[in-house]
Protein backbone atom coordinates (compact mmCIF):
# COMPACT_ATOMS: atom_id res chain seq x y z
CA UNK A 1 0.00 0.00 0.00
CA UNK A 2 1.33 3.41 -0.92
CA UNK A 3 0.04 6.82 0.40
CA UNK A 4 -1.67 9.39 -2.05
CA UNK A 5 1.56 11.58 -1.91
CA UNK A 6 3.52 8.35 -2.21
CA UNK A 7 1.24 7.73 -5.19
CA UNK A 8 1.97 11.08 -6.85
CA UNK A 9 5.27 10.92 -7.06
CA UNK A 10 6.16 7.52 -8.60
CA UNK A 11 3.41 8.92 -11.33
CA UNK A 12 5.25 12.36 -11.46
CA UNK A 13 8.84 10.19 -12.00
CA UNK A 14 6.90 7.80 -14.58
CA UNK A 15 6.18 10.98 -16.75
CA UNK A 16 9.65 12.18 -16.42
CA UNK A 17 11.53 8.78 -16.96
CA UNK A 18 9.18 8.67 -20.33
CA UNK A 19 10.68 12.30 -21.63
CA UNK A 20 13.88 12.17 -20.51
CA UNK A 21 15.03 8.73 -21.28
CA UNK A 22 17.52 8.82 -17.81
CA UNK A 23 17.29 9.13 -14.35
CA UNK A 24 15.23 11.88 -13.06
CA UNK A 25 16.91 14.76 -10.83
CA UNK A 26 15.99 15.68 -7.82
CA UNK A 27 15.22 19.42 -8.98
CA UNK A 28 12.84 18.23 -12.08
CA UNK A 29 10.95 15.92 -9.75
CA UNK A 30 10.46 18.98 -7.31
CA UNK A 31 9.92 21.19 -10.31
CA UNK A 32 6.57 19.01 -11.27
CA UNK A 33 5.68 18.63 -7.91
CA UNK A 34 5.70 22.05 -6.87
CA UNK A 35 7.64 21.95 -4.03
CA UNK A 36 11.56 21.90 -2.31
CA UNK A 37 14.60 19.77 -3.33
CA UNK A 38 15.11 19.08 0.40
CA UNK A 39 11.15 17.16 0.26
CA UNK A 40 11.66 15.52 -2.45
CA UNK A 41 15.29 14.07 -1.00
CA UNK A 42 13.19 12.70 1.91
CA UNK A 43 10.34 11.02 0.04
CA UNK A 44 12.38 9.44 -2.80
CA UNK A 45 14.85 8.07 0.02
CA UNK A 46 11.38 6.61 1.92
CA UNK A 47 9.94 5.02 -1.70
CA UNK A 48 13.99 3.55 -1.95
CA UNK A 49 13.29 1.86 1.07
CA UNK A 50 10.20 0.18 -0.17
CA UNK A 51 11.92 -1.27 -3.25
CA UNK A 52 10.19 0.63 -5.94
CA UNK A 53 12.63 3.35 -6.96
CA UNK A 54 16.49 3.56 -7.13
CA UNK A 55 18.01 7.12 -5.77
CA UNK A 56 21.74 8.06 -6.16
CA UNK A 57 23.08 11.42 -4.34
CA UNK A 58 23.73 13.53 -6.59
CA UNK A 59 22.48 11.20 -9.96
CA UNK A 60 19.33 10.75 -9.45
CA UNK A 61 16.06 8.65 -9.43
CA UNK A 62 15.19 5.30 -11.79
CA UNK A 63 12.27 3.63 -10.70
CA UNK A 64 12.68 0.02 -10.72
CA UNK A 65 10.63 -2.59 -12.55
CA UNK A 66 8.12 -2.54 -9.74
CA UNK A 67 7.63 1.59 -9.00
CA UNK A 68 7.24 1.35 -13.07
CA UNK A 69 3.91 -1.32 -12.36
CA UNK A 70 2.40 0.86 -9.34
CA UNK A 71 2.94 4.10 -11.31
CA UNK A 72 1.66 2.94 -14.59
CA UNK A 73 -1.60 1.36 -12.18
CA UNK A 74 -2.15 4.59 -11.09
CA UNK A 75 -2.21 6.05 -14.34
CA UNK A 76 -4.11 3.11 -15.76
CA UNK A 77 -7.06 4.40 -13.08
CA UNK A 78 -6.99 7.79 -13.92
CA UNK A 79 -7.41 7.36 -17.35
CA UNK A 80 -9.85 4.87 -17.31
CA UNK A 81 -11.87 7.25 -14.90
CA UNK A 82 -11.45 10.17 -17.57
CA UNK A 83 -13.16 7.84 -19.91
CA UNK A 84 -16.06 6.76 -17.78
CA UNK A 85 -16.89 10.51 -16.91
CA UNK A 86 -16.89 11.59 -20.57
CA UNK A 87 -18.73 8.31 -21.88
CA UNK A 88 -20.82 8.10 -19.64
CA UNK A 89 -21.06 11.12 -16.84
CA UNK A 90 -21.10 13.03 -20.37
CA UNK A 91 -18.38 15.47 -18.38
CA UNK A 92 -16.32 17.33 -20.90
CA UNK A 93 -12.50 16.50 -21.96
CA UNK A 94 -11.67 20.02 -19.81
CA UNK A 95 -13.31 18.94 -17.06
CA UNK A 96 -12.25 15.44 -16.12
CA UNK A 97 -8.42 15.26 -14.81
CA UNK A 98 -8.61 17.13 -11.86
CA UNK A 99 -11.56 14.70 -10.52
CA UNK A 100 -10.45 11.71 -12.16
CA UNK A 101 -6.86 13.10 -10.02
CA UNK A 102 -8.96 12.27 -6.69
CA UNK A 103 -10.56 8.92 -8.31
CA UNK A 104 -6.72 7.59 -9.09
CA UNK A 105 -5.90 6.37 -5.54
CA UNK A 106 -9.14 4.06 -4.96
CA UNK A 107 -7.37 0.82 -3.91
CA UNK A 108 -9.82 -1.60 -5.04
CA UNK A 109 -8.23 -3.88 -7.99
CA UNK A 110 -11.85 -5.34 -8.17
CA UNK A 111 -13.73 -2.14 -9.03
CA UNK A 112 -11.03 -0.88 -11.71
CA UNK A 113 -11.12 -4.10 -13.29
CA UNK A 114 -15.00 -4.09 -13.11
CA UNK A 115 -14.51 -0.26 -14.38
CA UNK A 116 -12.39 -1.83 -17.18
CA UNK A 117 -15.01 -4.08 -18.23
CA UNK A 118 -17.95 -1.31 -18.19
CA UNK A 119 -16.48 0.36 -20.54
CA UNK A 120 -15.46 -1.84 -23.13
CA UNK A 121 -11.76 -2.48 -22.57
CA UNK A 122 -10.45 1.18 -23.90
CA UNK A 123 -7.13 1.44 -25.03
CA UNK A 124 -7.10 5.48 -24.77
CA UNK A 125 -8.18 7.97 -22.86
CA UNK A 126 -10.55 11.40 -23.66
CA UNK A 127 -7.09 13.21 -24.59
CA UNK A 128 -5.73 10.27 -26.56
CA UNK A 129 -3.41 9.51 -24.02
CA UNK A 130 -2.75 5.46 -23.53
CA UNK A 131 -4.15 3.05 -20.94
CA UNK A 132 -1.79 0.61 -19.18
CA UNK A 133 -3.28 -2.68 -18.68
CA UNK A 134 -3.36 -4.54 -15.50
CA UNK A 135 0.34 -5.23 -15.42
CA UNK A 136 1.47 -1.96 -16.35
CA UNK A 137 2.19 -2.42 -20.32
CA UNK A 138 1.66 0.76 -22.57
CA UNK A 139 0.63 0.16 -25.81
CA UNK A 140 3.13 2.27 -28.32
CA UNK A 141 1.59 4.21 -30.77
CA UNK A 142 3.31 6.19 -34.09
CA UNK A 143 2.83 9.80 -33.96
CA UNK A 144 4.03 13.24 -33.89
CA UNK A 145 3.13 16.88 -33.34
CA UNK A 146 0.98 19.03 -35.93
CA UNK A 147 4.55 21.33 -35.85
CA UNK A 148 6.33 18.90 -37.79
CA UNK A 149 4.33 18.47 -40.78
CA UNK A 150 5.43 20.62 -43.37
CA UNK A 151 3.22 22.53 -46.35
CA UNK A 152 0.61 19.94 -47.56
CA UNK A 153 0.55 17.19 -45.24
CA UNK A 154 -2.32 15.98 -43.17
CA UNK A 155 -3.00 13.99 -40.29
CA UNK A 156 -5.54 12.88 -37.88
CA UNK A 157 -5.45 14.16 -34.40
CA UNK A 158 -4.90 11.82 -31.91
CA UNK A 159 -4.00 13.51 -28.33
CA UNK A 160 -2.69 16.28 -26.98
CA UNK A 161 0.42 17.19 -24.70
CA UNK A 162 -1.08 19.91 -23.41
CA UNK A 163 -4.16 19.43 -21.47
CA UNK A 164 -4.71 22.38 -19.68
CA UNK A 165 -8.45 23.23 -19.74
CA UNK A 166 -7.85 26.68 -21.03
CA UNK A 167 -6.02 24.71 -23.90
CA UNK A 168 -8.57 22.27 -24.50
CA UNK A 169 -11.19 24.92 -24.45
CA UNK A 170 -9.32 26.61 -27.46
CA UNK A 171 -9.19 23.44 -29.28
CA UNK A 172 -12.93 23.42 -29.07
CA UNK A 173 -13.58 26.79 -30.29
CA UNK A 174 -11.44 25.54 -33.08
CA UNK A 175 -13.34 22.42 -33.45
CA UNK A 176 -10.58 20.30 -33.37
CA UNK A 177 -10.63 16.94 -30.97
CA UNK A 178 -9.46 13.10 -31.41
CA UNK A 179 -10.60 11.67 -34.69
CA UNK A 180 -10.42 15.73 -36.71
CA UNK A 181 -8.56 15.82 -39.80
CA UNK A 182 -6.00 18.87 -40.19
CA UNK A 183 -4.60 19.23 -43.56
CA UNK A 184 -1.41 21.53 -43.29
CA UNK A 185 -2.16 24.62 -45.91
CA UNK A 186 1.17 26.89 -45.17
CA UNK A 187 3.86 27.20 -42.86
CA UNK A 188 5.52 30.44 -42.05
CA UNK A 189 9.30 29.76 -41.47
CA UNK A 190 9.68 33.07 -39.03
CA UNK A 191 7.56 31.84 -36.39
CA UNK A 192 6.31 28.44 -36.50
CA UNK A 193 2.91 29.48 -37.48
CA UNK A 194 0.52 27.65 -39.60
CA UNK A 195 -2.31 27.80 -41.49
CA UNK A 196 -4.49 24.84 -41.22
CA UNK A 197 -7.74 23.42 -42.50
CA UNK A 198 -10.44 21.88 -40.25
CA UNK A 199 -13.17 20.68 -42.60
CA UNK A 200 -14.48 23.28 -44.17
CA UNK A 201 -12.60 25.71 -42.16
CA UNK A 202 -9.04 27.60 -42.35
CA UNK A 203 -7.26 29.33 -40.20
CA UNK A 204 -4.08 30.49 -38.31
CA UNK A 205 -2.61 28.60 -35.14
CA UNK A 206 0.43 29.74 -33.37
CA UNK A 207 3.37 27.73 -33.07
CA UNK A 208 2.51 27.15 -29.14
CA UNK A 209 -0.57 25.86 -30.49
CA UNK A 210 0.85 23.30 -33.27
CA UNK A 211 3.95 22.11 -30.81
CA UNK A 212 0.54 20.79 -28.03
CA UNK A 213 -1.05 18.53 -30.56
CA UNK A 214 -0.19 15.03 -31.66
CA UNK A 215 -1.32 13.93 -35.07
CA UNK A 216 -0.78 10.44 -37.11
CA UNK A 217 0.16 10.80 -40.61
CA UNK A 218 -0.93 7.35 -42.00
Amino acid sequence: MFTLAEENYLKAIFHLEGTQNKEVSTNAIAEVMETKPSSVTDMVQKLAEKKVLSYKKYKGTQLTPHGKKVAANVIRKHRLWEVFLVEKLKFHWDEVHEIAEQLEHIQSEELIERLNKFLGNPDFDPHGDPIPDKDGNIKKTEKKLLSELQKRQQGVCVGVKESSPEYLQYLDKKNISIGTKIIVLGKEFFDGSMVIQVGKDQFFISKIIAENLYVQTN
